[in-house]
């Protein structure tokens, strides 16, 4: 890894961490481009940078992180299903995250799930007059419910913030509300996935260089940055218009993908 290809994939993070489209996936396909996808400090570094984006959610929304002992709760307990699943389904998981064809697939599949959903869930957009927060309301059944779509993200291109939000609105959660909470969740998520993947580095007896600590700091602050515009940005457009548009994206981006994958050069070996 050099400069370049850090500042480019750190970008990359923070545009996409919050957007329906799949961090993940792009991180892969951008890094096996680059051809350093098979790096031991690539894949480190595409999950470390994510405390950036972990930190613009906190910055964003940090009266809502003080609010009440029962916000962590229900956090936790939507948090529980992806420790258990990622534990149970690590090596599974490993070996899917290096498969660009896997997102491909994946991508085209949320794509056409995206262009339905503000059809399928039209009615959480309209508040009920004698209960107007009938559509923001979270149990703890709910946040149980959004924690077992965000197993689904576990699969790359599937997009975590995209299944969560998903999740969200089956439980009759507005637009905007599934949105910040699947904003909120991914803060322990992510800070998890980072703990679990700097033990696993270490634990394999790999040391940072000091030009690496350089890249994860850069790494870091370019993704804080580039993430707090993309969420108050994707919010703002989400409450407005919905999410045909993340759908046409993905699709298009798969497509070419796949295209690319049979017609070119196989993109598990880019």
């Amino acid at each position: 890894m050099n400069y370049f290809e850090a500042i480019l994939l750190a970008i990359i993070e923070g545009i996409t961490e919050y957007l329906p489209v799949s961090s993940t996936g792009h991180m892969i396909i951008a890094s096996s481009f680059l051809q350093i996808a098979d790096d031991d400090f690539t894949k480190l570094f595409t999950i470390v940078i994510q405390l950036g984006a972990i930190l613009a959610v906190v910055v964003l929304y940090w009266k809502r992180f003080f609010q009440s002992f029962d916000f962590y709760l229900k956090l936790l307990v939507a948090f529980i299903p992806a420790v258990v699943l990622g534990l149970l389904l690590n090596d599974v998981i490993d070996e899917l995250l290096e498969s660009p064809l896997v997102v491909a697939i994946s991508l085209v599949i949320g794509g056409v799930i995206l262009l339905k959903v503000d059809d399928w869930f039209k009615s959480n957009e309209e508040l009920d007059e004698d209960n107007p927060t009938a559509h923001t309301k979270i149990s703890y059944l709910t946040a149980l419910k959004i924690g077992f779509f965000q197993c689904i993200a576990m699969i790359p291109g599937t997009s975590r913030s995209g299944s969560t939000i998903v999740g969200g609105m089956t439980q009759k959660l507005n637009r905007k509300t599934a949105a910040e909470f699947s904003f909120f969740l991914a803060v322990p998520t992510m800070f998890g996935a980072t703990a679990k993947k700097l033990y696993d580095y270490f634990g394999d007896g790999l040391v940072l260089t000091g030009e690496q600590i350089n890249y994860l700091i850069i790494g870091n602050i370019l993704a804080f940055i580039v993430a707090m515009i993309a969420i108050k940005s994707f919010i703002d457009y989400l409450s407005k218009k919905g999410f045909k548009i993340f759908g046409y994206y993905r699709i298009i981006l798969g497509v070419a993908l796949l295209l690319i994958h049979y017609f070119i050069y196989p993109l598990s070996v880019i």
